[in-house]
């Protein structure tokens, strides 16, 4: 049996599809109140036709924040998919995102070892990657730096890793994978979404910044074949391609029918952006669509490699291009039918 947290998100939607369709036995961890809208989607999208495939899921209730709930859930249990986390820029969420990614990592890492499972996949981020110098190619090897460009959730994301390294360092077998980017159809809430809507409703500027991306599915098959493998404490960047975000937004235009954006931002309006729009979110009661630390982040240039995920498995990555069309399209479809 196979346990998966985090699976009601959007990674871990998918990876529960990728691991029944190997035929494997899975159970996974939600919250009381969790919305399973996302993963109901994206099984109607695995498995047409069949409602089935849905209820050979074995849902149980916790939290990684409540051992007890963790211990009972691991019961039978050899491996270990860790895709539960809090993702935020939000000043207000900084308190909760550490205590989930690396508290409830911590908990994970914890019980698994006193339950002897046998690997786990903690699914990490390039956030937690160092970055590379003058424009260079971060790779697994770039070595992590205290900065304070390092956003709150890089830093948790790498607080989560630490835990990891720990198990390891106690006996623990593990894969830890580093994914770009996201691009997959989900809930209103994902960043695919989130970036599709802006492009949708019409935006006029960019940033000159540079980013990787990759498709969701190619997330989900490279942690299963990697904890397939042989292969044990080593971790993977995740990443189809590098494009800068003019050129990621212009590809998205095209799909959506939109005009892309045209202007490049000075770094004056950047900073004045994320203060309005601080304003405008508290008076409304709101969480702000650009934060101080999303705006400072796209003036950023990084360029990660794939080389090592490609070695290791063989992986031909969707091209980014194609998955942005399909996704758009979905998007549009859906708008239509609303």
């Amino acid at each position: 049996m196979i346990f998966v947290t985090g699976g009601t998100g959007l990674v871990g939607s998918y990876l529960i599809c990728e691991l029944l369709k190997a035929g494997k036995n899975v159970r996974a961890l939600k919250r009381k109140n969790s919305d399973l809208a996302i993963v109901r989607k994206v099984f109607s999208k695995y498995f047409p036709g069949d409602k089935e495939m849905f209820n050979k899921v074995d849902w149980v209730v916790g939290d990684v924040l409540d051992i007890f709930s963790l211990e009972d859930a691991l019961e039978g249990i050899s491996q270990i998919y860790h895709s539960a986390a809090l993702i935020s820029f939000n000043p207000s969420d900084r308190n909760k995102m550490m205590k989930i990614n690396i508290e409830g990592t911590a908990n994970i890492v914890n019980i698994a070892l006193e339950k002897n499972i046998k690997k786990l996949c903690y699914v990490s981020s390039i956030a937690a990657l160092g970055r590379a110098d003058n424009d260079k190619v971060t790779t697994e090897e770039t070595q992590w730096k205290t900065s304070k460009n390092n956003s709150y959730y890089a830093i948790s994301k790498y607080g989560g890793e630490r835990e990891v390294w720990r198990g390891v360092k106690e006996g623990l077998d593990a894969i830890v994978v580093n994914p770009s980017v996201i691009l997959g159809s989900g809930g209103n809430d994902s960043l695919s979404t989130r970036l599709i809507l802006t492009i949708w409703k019409g935006l006029k500027v960019y940033t000159k910044g540079m980013n990787g991306y990759v498709d969701v599915r190619d997330v989900a098959r490279s942690m299963v074949q990697l904890m397939e493998s042989e292969i044990v404490n080593e971790r993977f960047i995740i990443n189809s391609e590098n494009l800068f975000y003019r050129d990621f937004f212009v590809l998205l235009a095209g799909f959506l029918g939109k005009k892309p954006p045209s202007i490049m931002a000075p770094r004056i309006v950047q900073e004045l952006a994320w203060r309005f729009f601080k304003i405008t979110a508290f008076i409304s009661g709101t969480k702000p669509f650009i934060t101080k630390e999303t705006a400072r982040t796209s003036r950023n240039i990084h360029h990660y490699s794939n080389e090592k995920i490609k070695k290791a498995i063989g992986i031909e990555f969707i091209p980014v291009s194609e998955s942005l069309k399909e996704h758009s399209l979905e998007f549009v479809k859906g708008r239509n039918q609303s």
